[in-house]
């Protein structure tokens, strides 16, 4: 809490000059207010129609057109700085100035072909992701599932330990403690023996765990720390948050999931019971689409860029034909026009012939994805969702159960983890195809933030997850249609909390 107040208090005197600005401003303009009041209807009028054509998920379009038409000028102020994907020019310029690594490798037709005639559907899908994200099918060498950040941590602070070239961390919430503490000891040690240790954090996403007076104190270390969108004062870039999480090791070895690098997510301290959370690690040349992942962003928004001859592909430890499926790894970008997790996992529940199975902590999908799941629940597909059986965030958590009725009805089954709090992000379908990663299924997630994510097809950690899955569902209360909160007040409070869940 001491460190929000006091980054509170110092971009204060930024917010201030901003609405000082605008009160100026409207008072200069308050003379003219019949002439203006005509002027903003027709602006209104105007953005409505560009909102209503646009090509954005409903649920969206219709806060911004409930504000604009309420309230014209600051609903369209509101508009411009915070909803238009124009205002993101600036992340957008720094991404396209940064050094791409190139995709390897160049050629993914064999792939495509074995993959094509085990499962045609499936390399459609992954087509798709790669046509759209500029990443590859590759061969997954090996991929370890962990069931908790308990099990993983160990693992990390192992794999650090063996580091000779370079250590980039990469996570949305950074915090001291027995995890990070555990980490930065091995990485100032690596850092001074010659070893280049970076790390990118998000700077929101950490307003409350980590300064930057302690990011001076890991710099003093020999460690290289960026924070990522710094805030500074309000701007359009704000919503847009680094949510990625990964760790990579030489190139060789690569962690992600949704444990953050804080001690609840390894159960060293509960805050909200049992932190049940997921994660795996990588090797083999999979590896290069997170070393690629986190050069990207490392050289577009920090100031020294990484060295080219830092990045060569390691070589393979592993015999050319050892292989364990297929994986492909990307990142969701919000300064796209399409939104490729939200429409990945429509595409798997449309393609589910037996199950799609689902972790996520918040649970508000835009209408496109909640359709995929009625859809697919009404043809006979088991969809299953597990959720937190303790919430950490209770409005949130309010919007999510707000879902339930419509989710319930139509045969889609919903879990809620009594233990504690989930906040595992996997799916599952038909013992062929899982994911892993940061994406949550709800609209920030989906939409706004900088995610990364794996998709898996024919690994062995799919036995891992279903069965660490079922596990989990056992230690779940079921809801149904019989036990949910009904009525008209609470069909009044769904109605309203799904309005706002956008911005949730």
């Amino acid at each position: 809490m001491n460190k929000i107040i006091r980054r509170v208090l110092t971009i204060l005197p930024a917010v201030a000059l901003q609405a000082l600005w605008l009160v100026i401003l409207f008072s200069w303009l308050a003379p003219w207010a019949a002439a203006i009041s005509f002027v903003l209807s027709v602006f209104a009028f105007i953005f409505v129609l560009y909102i209503i054509t646009k090509q954005d998920e409903g649920t969206y379009k219709i806060i911004w057109l409930l504000l604009i038409l309420t309230v014209p000028l600051p609903g369209a102020l509101l508009y411009l700085i915070f909803g238009n994907k124009r205002t993101t020019r600036p992340l957008r310029k720094k991404l396209a100035e940064a050094k791409l690594l190139p995709a390897q490798p160049d050629d993914t037709a064999p792939l495509y072909e074995e993959l094509a005639a085990a499962n045609g559907r499936a390399a459609q899908t992954f087509r798709t992701v790669q046509t759209m994200t500029g990443f590859p099918l590759l061969p997954n060498r090996s991929a370890v599932y962990y069931p908790l950040g308990d099990d993983m941590f160990p693992v990390m602070l192992a794999e650090l330990e063996k580091a000779e070239k370079f250590i980039f961390v990469e996570y949305f919430i950074l915090e001291d403690g027995l995890m990070w503490d555990s980490m930065v000891e091995i990485m100032a040690r690596k850092a001074a023996q010659g070893v280049d240790v970076r790390v990118l954090y998000d700077d929101l996403g950490s307003i409350g765990t980590y300064s930057w007076k302690n990011a001076e104190g890991l710099a003093k270390k020999g460690i290289r720390i960026a924070p990522f969108n710094p805030l500074v004062f309000i701007k359009g870039t704000l919503n847009c948050r680094d949510h990625r999480k990964m760790l990579i090791i030489d190139g060789k070895v690569a962690f992600s999931g949704g444990v953050n690098l804080a001690d609840e997510y390894i159960n060293h301290i509960q805050r909200f019971g049992h932190w049940k959370d997921i994660g795996f690690k990588l090797t083999g040349e999979a590896v290069g689409s997170y070393t690629r992942m986190f050069a990207t962003f490392w050289d577009a928004f920090a100031k020294d860029p990484i060295p080219d001859e830092l990045l060569a592909p390691p070589q393979a430890e592993q015999p050319e034909g050892a292989r364990d499926g297929m994986v492909l790894s990307y990142y969701d970008s919000p300064l796209e026009d399409y939104a490729v997790s939200n429409e990945l996992f429509i595409d798997l529940l449309s393609q589910a012939k037996k199950y799609a199975w689902f972790y996520t902590p918040y649970l508000m999908p835009g209408d496109a994805l909640l359709g995929a799941f009625v859809r697919a629940a009404r043809r006979g597909v088991d969809v299953r969702i597990i959720m937190p059986g303790i919430p950490d965030k209770k409005l949130v958590y309010r919007m999510g159960r707000s879902f339930y009725p419509v989710l319930l009805q139509a045969g889609v089954k919903i879990y809620e983890y009594t233990p504690g709090f989930v906040h595992a992000k996997a799916s599952l379908v038909d013992d062929e195809l899982c994911t892993v990663g940061t994406v949550n299924l709800d609209y920030r997630s989906l939409f706004l933030h900088f995610e990364n994510n794996s998709l898996f097809y024919g690994a062995s950690m799919l036995k891992d997850l279903k069965a660490d899955y079922l596990a989990t569902q056992a230690k779940c209360r079921e809801r149904t249609v019989d036990n949910i909160d009904k009525g008209f007040w609470h069909w009044i409070v769904d109605g309203v909390l799904r309005i706002f869940c956008p911005l949730c």
